[in-house]
């Protein structure tokens, strides 16, 4: 049948929306490919139009999307991409989200709540995915929320490689700055090989970001002490456990978190609160006008890259963490 052109193996094609592109074309160059050219409208009644400017048809379609403020409209932004993808017979669609909008929304805490969190992967499901990777869940059981593979990333390896080229080891502690990370903080603490300590708060469940910090558990006095978390919002729950530690006599406190959210008073907090130094990665762009100059600002984008890489050749995301 010679009129019959050879079928060609899938090829990788890289999307991305608007609300931070920087973070794709770095993603990109290191895979060396180029975006998806791309025409993406709002209309003025805020309705939002896009479409792809070359065939997508057969590819393995990535669709990278950040959600900073507002979160909503660049969560639509990506589902209708997703859709355009699917109608245009891409072959897989795989929803890059580094920061999982609505991630804190896992779970009911009274009645007649929703569970946000398994809405969107129920959106990005209708919306035709086949698959999501994120990094830094909230929480981890968000990965049960979605019908298809969830490639849940860790940022860890980045951040610690930097605190370990920054900081001494026999003179840090690991902090969580409640009891909803201490898992996290233990992973850390047995990264860095370092001791463990616990801050005790309670939330005023009628007020939301305010909180009360409770007392320290383990030893911090004449520490350098590393508070981690998955986000930094508003700032509150960080600089007051930064206050906590620095009054129970640690020698210096940091922090490091994943996804630099900062929302209202968080710059005005971190400027005036006790850290040396708070270090984050680019799964979120920095809000305009956001000054920190204690901010260091870490890029995800070669851990993206390698996971999308393994995902594409059919290897394993899991051995990024040297784990099989």
């Amino acid at each position: 049948m010679s009129g019959i052109k050879r079928l060609s193996e899938k090829h990788l094609m890289l999307c991305t929306g608007r609300a931070f592109p920087e973070l794709a074309h770095e993603v990109a160059e290191l895979l060396g490919v180029d975006l998806i050219p791309t025409r993406q409208v709002t209309y003025a009644n805020s309705e939002i139009y896009v479409r792809f400017e070359e065939s997508v048809r057969g590819a393995d379609a990535f669709v990278i999307q950040s959600h900073p403020a507002p979160v909503n409209e660049w969560l639509m932004e990506q589902l209708i991409m997703i859709d355009a993808l699917k109608r245009a017979s891409a072959k897989r669609i795989t929803v890059v989200s580094p920061f999982y909008p609505y991630g804190r929304q896992d779970k009911k805490h009274a009645g007649r709540e929703p569970i946000s969190a398994r809405l969107i992967a129920d959106l990005y499901k209708t919306a035709g995915a086949d698959r999501l990777m994120s990094v830094d869940l909230h929480a981890s059981q968000i990965q049960g929320f979605f019908d298809g593979p969830v490639d849940h990333l860790f940022a860890h390896p980045v951040l610690v490689d930097y605190v370990k080229k920054h900081y001494r080891m026999d003179e840090m502690t690991v902090v969580s700055p409640d009891a909803g990370r201490v898992r996290l903080a233990d992973t850390w603490s047995d990264l860095l090989g370092t001791p463990l300590a616990i801050i005790h708060k309670r939330r005023d469940p009628n007020k939301a970001n305010e909180v009360a910090v409770g007392e320290v558990v383990g030893d911090v006095r004449g520490r350098v002490c590393l508070l981690v978390d998955d986000m930094i919002d508003t700032a509150g729950t960080i600089c007051q456990a930064a206050d906590a530690l620095r009054a129970h006599g640690a020698s210096g406190v940091i922090a490091a978190a994943t996804h630099p959210i900062l929302s209202g008073p968080a710059a005005q907090r971190l400027n005036a609160s006790a850290f040396e130094e708070v270090i984050v990665t680019n799964t979120l762009p920095i809000p305009e006008g956001v000054h920190v100059p204690k901010l260091t600002v870490l890029s995800i984008a070669a851990l993206l890259a390698r996971a999308i890489q393994e995902v594409f050749v059919d290897g394993s995301v899991t051995s990024l963490f040297g784990v099989e």
